[in-house]
């Protein structure tokens, strides 16, 4: 058979996306647990949602439409990045829409017991060497590490929670077990 009427693997059809397909940059939330978010975070996957839907895909469809009308689409470039494009906003609309269907908001502010770490708590550490840190507890999709949020999954927050202030903590990071003196706990 002539290769022209034979597709070979590499060249299946792009649009055809598994509905399972997860975005890989995400975490995945453990088996049979809540995905919980605080109300900051949700809305910020909200308004990503929104954007998406809302602007960056409309845009983009009328893109590819022009790019598509204006002939050979195999060397157009329009025609071929923004299918592309289409593709991962697609990936990621699907992705938000099932992280926002599951979201369980919690916030931190209603919070009775606050003489104890739960999520959403903001709390103070001493390490050590006398090094003070603030960590706060949020979702898996609001962690920013560095800037101290903390996934509730993570090691670190799963010691902290259930923790009170003046308790010493232990918990396996990449530089081995380490030990913090929890200094004040804060709901905000």
């Amino acid at each position: 058979m002539n290769k022209a009427f034979v597709r070979d693997s590499e060249d299946a059809d792009e649009d055809e996306v598994d509905e399972d397909e997860v975005d890989e940059a995400a975490p995945a939330l453990p088996g049979g647990s809540n995905n919980y978010v605080t109300p900051r975070g949700h809305a910020a996957l909200r308004a990503e949602f929104e954007r998406l839907v809302k602007v960056e895909r409309p845009n983009l469809v009328q893109v590819v439409s022009w790019a598509a009308s204006n002939g050979d689409r195999s060397e157009n470039g329009d025609y071929i990045y923004g299918k592309k494009r289409l593709r991962e906003i697609d990936r990621r609309i699907r992705f938000l829409a099932k992280r926002l269907e599951s979201a369980v908001v919690v916030d931190p502010a209603r919070q009775e017991n606050r003489d104890q770490v739960f999520f959403g708590a903001t709390v103070v550490v001493c390490d050590e060497a006398g090094g003070e840190a603030i960590y706060r507890i949020v979702g898996i999709d609001e962690a920013e590490p560095g800037a101290g949020h903390i996934s509730w999954i993570s090691p670190l927050a799963r010691a902290l929670i259930k923790a009170r202030a003046g308790d010493l903590v232990r918990f396996e990071s990449p530089g081995g077990v380490r030990e913090l003196e929890i200094v004040d706990i804060r709901y905000e």
